[in-house]
């Protein structure tokens, strides 16, 4: 049951880009959140995708925010790091790896500046094995961080009041089942078929 300290309105959001393996980490999360774990109204979940500005609206009516990303810490290939509150904006553009990362730092600073950013915040963020492979899905380093990265979250709902219990929430505001993780890996075609970070037929290698 909520609690007098649960904020009203809680966005929790996963970032990211599909098409380039551990970058759709976030969503992921989000995916996997949405089909194992009942949440009550107060908690939103949506899949941010790489929709940078487009997402303020959701953080100006958002009174706490947990982010789940795929983030360039420097650290060993698959390592969680934990970021919380003002120290969030710094690390999501710490290093960029992509456009979604320059273009959610600028949704939280234009947030700020404009007043109504989520007074609390929270990063669960993974460092990516791999980025080049256009198509590619998770690897099982990153892939194994899922579970892990969700339990964070679970936490941090609780010690906010949340009630949170196993089954699904029903929500709009993730991508389509045709690109659910399943579908999507399993669907993809070979390397022969498909090009992946450079294929010798269109990409020759100079001597």
């Amino acid at each position: 049951m909520a609690s007098d300290n649960t904020p009203a309105r809680i966005l929790v959001l996963g970032i990211g880009n599909l098409l380039w393996a551990d970058e759709g980490f976030g969503v992921r999360c989000i995916e996997y959140l949405a089909e194992n774990w009942a949440l009550p109204e107060c908690v939103h979940l949506m899949d941010g995708g790489t929709q940078g500005l487009y997402l303020l609206p959701f953080l100006e009516q958002a009174d706490a925010l947990i982010v789940f990303d795929a983030v360039d810490y420097g650290l060993a290939p698959g390592s969680m790091k934990i970021v919380e509150n003002d120290e969030v904006p710094a690390f999501m553009g710490a290093k960029k790896m992509s456009l979604h990362q320059t273009g959610f730092q600028d949704v939280i600073a234009t947030a700020q500046l404009m007043g109504y950013c989520p007074g609390q915040m929270l990063l669960i963020g993974v460092q990516p094995v791999e980025l080049e492979d256009y198509g590619g899905g998770l690897r099982p380093l990153t892939a194994a961080q899922i579970e892990p990265a969700v339990q964070i979250a679970l936490q941090r709902l609780r010690h906010w009041g949340v009630e949170v219990r196993p089954g699904r929430t029903a929500t709009g505001d993730l991508a389509d089942p045709s690109i659910a993780r399943d579908a999507y890996e399993a669907g993809r075609p070979s390397e022969d078929a498909a090009c992946r970070i450079g294929d010798d037929r269109f990409f020759p290698v100079k001597a």
